[in-house]
């Protein structure tokens, strides 16, 4: 096992383990705690100091973006329906995904927790129709599916 495997395992455990406590704790409680978020998202930056997954500045670019997409889509949301469509840890896990993988993989990760979304929406009971799905689980989903498709190359 070379250098770089090594170190792909050893960035993949800490964000395989907080996205399926992220994504358990949003089930749960429809909460994603900045606990959790926010040291993900400086530990996605310090990962790529030396562009282990990411260019730095694709990371940080990563990060601004992944927060600022769905944070825009749910201004536009609460401008047409009266209220929000997501909580603001959807913004910050996104973040975290996008210092993770950087700016170049959050259209891939954005568009598969959509994805993701809208299969989860589509199987939903009748009477959990009208209830909050939370968002979190399919962004970690994608966000998993980004570790395989980068750690493979």
């Amino acid at each position: 096992m070379d250098h770089t495997m090594i170190l792909y395992v050893l960035a993949a455990v800490p964000l395989v383990v907080a996205l399926l406590v992220l994504a358990w704790v949003d089930i749960r409680t429809g909460l994603l705690p900045d606990l959790i978020t926010l040291p993900l998202a400086w530990l996605g930056l310090l990962i790529n100091l030396d562009g282990l997954i990411a260019p730095l500045k694709d990371s940080v670019l990563g990060a601004v973006f992944g927060y600022m997409i769905l944070w825009t889509a749910n201004q536009m949301f609460r401008r047409i329906a009266g209220q929000d469509g997501m909580g603001y840890g959807d913004f910050k896990m996104t973040a975290a995904l996008g210092a993770w993988f950087g700016m170049s993989m959050l259209p891939w990760i954005v568009m598969g927790a959509c994805i993701t979304g809208l299969g989860a929406a589509f199987s939903r009971q009748r009477s959990a129709k009208n209830q909050p799905m939370p968002f979190g689980p399919c962004l970690s989903v994608a966000g998993v599916a980004a570790m395989i498709v980068v750690f493979s190359r």
